[in-house]
Parts: structure tokens; C-alpha cells; sequence
């Protein structure tokens, strides 16, 4: 599991958590996770209780409400994306380790779409101040991956990276409704990778 800074290590009264505490806050995000892929932001919080082998009380000790526990589940999926963009940026493979990272980027979207979206409708500023830092980690993630394939070579270099994360992010919402998004999703991907290749654009002819 992603250690996500200040809930693994503290409670909600901001005192270190005990080994217990934190076992079952992980269990909790884990399994909450999977439900809420498996069954979308309605998914029962009292199933996920039972999953993660606690009592209900304990899952609203550590997520008093709905949207606490959402924020959990993405801020580790936010922190696993940033993480393994980091990891991309020593690939040999500058092009490669990009459509990597922008196929994780869209796997992510399709899995957890309504997460992201019950969390951008909450009126809280909180939530809002939250939604903009895990969009700037996103980008810089992404845009150290496209500041490298530029360097190289491997890419265009007029690759715009507010351009192609906005692409990227449109392909999860293109597919999402295919029968087969997964399927769907990687074919556009595939089509924007090879755009970005550099030499995958077709030559301009003149009149």
C-alpha cells in the first residue's frame, strides 16, 4: 500500500496511530478500493467494514463520512501513479516509459471515474484545495515523462503537455461507456502514442 502523508501515521486527532489502528485503516482503504471499483462510489460502506474484517464503528472512527473515505482510496491511487512516474524516468525506453505511465493514467480514470467525480462535486473548499493538488502532481508527473521523450527525441517536440494529459484524460471518457473500455482505451492510446512519435505525423505537402 501507497503511504498516504498524514492519515497512515496519525489518527484524526492528529496523535500517532497505534500498529492496530493502522493496520485497519490500510485494510479499510484497500478494501474499500476494491469495492468501489467493483461497485462504483455507492458501494456499501458496511460491506467494506466487513471485507476489511472490522466492525462499522471502526471504518467511521477512521472515515466519519463517504467522501473521507474516497479521498483515501484516491489519494493512494494519485500517490501510486506519481510514484511510478518517478520510477519511469530512469526506463531506457523514453517512449516507452511514457505510454506506460499515460496507460496507467487512463486505467485509473476508467476504474475510479466516480470517485473523482463525487469528490470535484463536493462544495467544500477543502475538496476543492485537494482535487488541485492532485491535479498539479499529475502533471508534473506526466510532464517530467514528456520533457524527457522531447529530449530524446522519441517525440514530437511541439508535444504539448497540457495538450496530451488533456488527450489522455478524454480517452478515459471516450471509452468508458464501449463494451469493452479497456479494449477501447488502449486503441485510442495507441493512435495518440503514435502522433506523438516523432516521424508519426504525416508530411505536409505543398499546393
Amino acid at each position: 500500500m501507497i503511504a498516504l502523508p498524514g492519515h497512515e501515521t496519525r489518527s484524526r486527532a492528529g496523535r500517532p496511530m497505534r500498529a492496530d489502528a493502522r493496520r485497519n485503516y490500510e485494510q479499510l482503504v484497500e478494501q474499500a478500493k476494491l469495492a468501489f471499483a467493483e461497485f462504483g462510489v455507492d458501494a456499501s460502506l458496511d460491506d467494506i467494514a466487513r471485507r476489511a474484517g472490522v466492525a462499522s464503528g471502526t471504518l467511521y472512527r477512521h472515515f466519519p463520512t463517504r467522501l473521507d473515505l474516497i479521498e483515501a482510496v484516491l489519494a493512494e491511487q494519485i500517490a501510486g501513479l506519481v510514484d511510478l512516474g518517478r520510477t519511469l524516468l530512469t526506463a531506457e525506453d523514453e517512449l516507452d516509459a511514457l505510454s506506460t505511465w499515460l496507460r496507467a493514467v487512463v486505467t485509473h480514470a476508467l476504474t475510479y471515474r466516480g470517485l473523482a467525480a463525487a469528490v470535484m462535486n463536493s462544495a467544500l473548499d477543502r475538496e476543492k484545495d485537494l482535487v488541485s493538488t492532485w491535479h498539479t502532481e499529475i502533471f508534473e508527473a506526466g510532464g517530467a515523462l514528456l520533457a524527457r521523450a522531447r529530449q530524446s527525441g522519441s517525440i514530437i517536440a511541439d508535444a504539448d503537455d497540457t495538450d496530451v494529459l488533456k488527450m489522455t484524460g478524454a480517452i478515459a471518457w471516450a471509452a468508458q461507456d464501449a463494451l469493452n473500455p479497456s479494449a477501447q482505451a488502449n486503441r485510442l492510446l495507441t493512435l495518440l502514442m503514435n502522433g506523438l512519435r516523432n516521424g508519426g505525423l504525416p508530411q505536409q505537402t505543398g499546393d
